[in-house]
């Protein structure tokens, strides 16, 4: 049973895409997962990290300062300036770009954590580095998304930052002090609890898509192009900027991974919650299947380069070299 919820977990760029091209043309079918349920279903993904969360995982923040440090500065920096970027590039309409911003300026997604772990990252630093972009968005969500989407539309800060601290950090605190009271308990619903973050992302996704489909189809060559954009660029600049500071590739990854990849799913509420269009969510919908699609990718691509470095390195043929440094290679 466990192989199984891994396999259907870590299988959750394809029930993103399958879901949302379903929804293209089938809406009805997931335009009711819509209001309060996106807003529980997303509360509930924060609760499940939440739980996956110690105290010792705080501590862990002073154990490797700079690269958390990197890759919050990244998180903060990179990825909102690519979203006003590719917004522009791309000329897309008001609602759209106003959308790219904001899911820009959201923290790093959960699914990152995944993501790591299947690329052979640090998942320790993954968890940290989530944890605290996650707690700073509660002010940088709202400040950065004023400033950059503030010539566009108009911004209420002050409601995005009530929304961010409901939404993220309540959830987030009762799910440490229910690992803290109840670990037992909390590790045996660890199982299930991925899996259930991953359908409730793929019906956020199916429902924004569903509910503004003939807008996506009429957008959808300079759409597309601008969210692929904001996250290939922000998982390559992510590695670029760890390996030019010197970071080993494990941590390089891993950066890479938490800088490309958003918390769509806050997007997806904050866009629903302030912002009159309702196409603003749409590319934060969006952003969700092509950030999993596009760390999934790499997750795959690196797994087998360390794999195939490993196996060289052990092989009799080739004078003896330590997986370690095999990897720091690539």
């Amino acid at each position: 049973m466990p192989r199984v919820l891994n396999w259907l977990t870590n299988a959750f760029p394809l029930w993103v895409v399958a879901l949302s091209g379903i929804a293209l043309y089938q809406p009805n079918w997931f335009t009711w997962f819509s209001g309060p349920w996106i807003v529980w279903g997303l509360a509930v993904i924060m609760l499940g990290m939440g739980l996956t969360l110690t105290v010792d995982d705080f501590r862990g923040v002073t154990r490797l300062p700079k690269a958390v440090a990197l890759g919050f500065f990244a998180q903060f920096t990179i990825m909102p300036l690519l979203g006003w970027s590719m917004g522009r590039l791309f000329a897309l309409e008001t609602p759209f770009a106003v959308g790219l911003i904001l899911v820009a300026c959201c923290p790093g997604g959960t699914a990152s954590n995944v993501v790591t772990y299947l690329a052979r990252g640090n998942v320790c630093l993954s968890v940290v580095m989530t944890m605290c972009s996650t707690i700073a968005a509660v002010v940088m969500t709202p400040l950065l998304t004023s400033w950059l989407a503030g010539t566009l539309v108009k911004v209420d800060a002050w409601g995005l930052f009530i929304s961010t601290f409901q939404v993220v950090v309540l959830p987030v605190v009762l799910g440490v002090a229910a690992n803290r009271i109840a670990p037992r308990i909390v590790q045996r619903t660890q199982l299930a609890l991925p899996l259930l973050s991953v359908i409730v992302i793929a019906m956020i996704c199916a429902s924004i898509i569903g509910g503004s489909a003939d807008a996506v189809r009429g957008a959808a060559g300079r759409l597309l192009g601008a969210v692929f954009g904001l996250h290939a660029g922000g998982f390559a600049i992510g590695y670029i900027a760890a390996r030019i500071l010197r970071w080993d590739v494990i941590v390089s990854r891993t950066i890479s991974i938490e800088v490309g990849m958003q918390n769509s799913g806050l997007g997806v509420v904050l866009a629903r919650r302030h912002f009159a269009d309702p196409l603003t969510a749409v590319p934060c919908a969006i952003s969700s299947v092509f950030h999993s699609v596009i760390g999934s990718v790499l997750a795959g691509w690196w797994r087998w380069r360390a794999a195939a470095e490993i196996k060289l390195a052990r092989s009799p043929a080739v004078s003896p070299v330590s997986p370690t440094t095999a990897a720091e290679r690539m």
